[in-house]
């Protein structure tokens, strides 16, 4: 969050603004970034706010959250969207057409891994409900 809104946390967290921008080139969105919360006290509340136990912040973000123990500086980056560059240069107007590591045919992604399991809490956190059918037995 922008440092002045930090007291707003507490008293109307809905105002809070974050560190963030884009880089637009003729309308298009080709980078975007932002200013990462490197203080374990503000992800702590942020995570809060958002839902998580101190419990599962912990199992899910440990290894991030012990990161700023030791004095992770302030930082932020950006990350152009080469996709995004090599279709506006190319005149395509849907990325999918020159992504470089499209998923699958079954929507996976092969390198990250994805999708992965969720635990119900996320689910329900944003009111997806699955039907997973079992598999026709084959004859």
């Amino acid at each position: 969050p922008k440092r002045a809104h930090i007291p707003l946390l507490d008293t109307d967290p809905g105002q809070v603004l974050s560190e963030q921008y884009d880089l637009v080139c003729n309308g298009f969105e080709v980078a975007g970034g932002s200013i990462r919360i490197h203080e374990r006290p503000l992800q702590r509340k942020i995570m809060e706010l958002i839902g998580f136990s101190w419990e599962e912040a912990e199992d899910q973000f440990g290894h991030m959250l012990e990161a700023f123990e030791y004095g992770a500086p302030p930082h932020g980056g950006i990350a152009p969207g080469v996709d995004r560059l090599v279709a506006l240069m190319a005149g395509e107007p849907n990325i999918r057409e020159v992504m470089a590591f499209p998923k699958t045919a079954q929507a996976t992604d092969l390198m990250a891994s994805a999708p992965s399991s969720v635990v119900q809490r996320q689910l329900d956190d944003l009111h997806i409900a699955l039907a997973i059918k079992e598999k026709e037995k084959k004859a």
